[in-house]
């Protein structure tokens, strides 16, 4: 349970997936787990949000800082709009903007964060759930170690 939770800071999701097991694949972990993650409802949706920092903000888990690692080389121009974009989002949505940031550098991060700004918030809320997903399946992979 603790390390589903580490994945994603839902205990209903996390209780869930665990109820799955034992699990004969990976395939099958990550797939129970995307599904418990589709029929969460919005409130407990929050929750996990609450496990993710601000993007360019101090990420205080070993998880969103390895996740946000290409972050803490950009420029301060790029931070501060970053800053500006996280506020925008924040005022307009009610919640923090969740982007999987794997591998990808402060200005992609940057110009998804815009382009995001013009969704209307029923669009967003699935965005927000399909780069959950993707988040969850990259720390359940990490968690489970390399495919063998």
């Amino acid at each position: 349970m603790h390390a589903l939770y580490e994945c994603c800071a839902s205990s209903i999701w996390a209780r869930r997936v665990a109820q799955g097991r034992p699990f004969d694949s990976r395939d099958l972990l990550l797939d129970r787990a995307d599904r418990v993650l589709a029929e969460l409802p919005e409130a407990e949706i929050d929750h996990a949000l609450d496990g993710h920092p601000r993007i360019g903000g101090k990420a205080d888990n070993p998880s969103s800082k390895r996740e946000q690692a290409a972050v803490t080389t950009a420029g301060t121009a790029v931070l501060e709009k970053l800053a500006a974009g996280n506020r925008a989002y924040e005022e307009k949505f009610g919640h923090v903007y969740l982007v999987c940031a794997t591998g990808r550098s402060a200005e992609d991060l940057l110009a998804i964060l815009e382009e995001r700004l013009d969704n209307d918030a029923e669009t967003e809320r699935r965005v927000l759930r399909v780069e959950l997903a993707k988040i969850n399946r990259i720390r359940l992979g990490r968690m489970l170690g390399p495919e063998q």
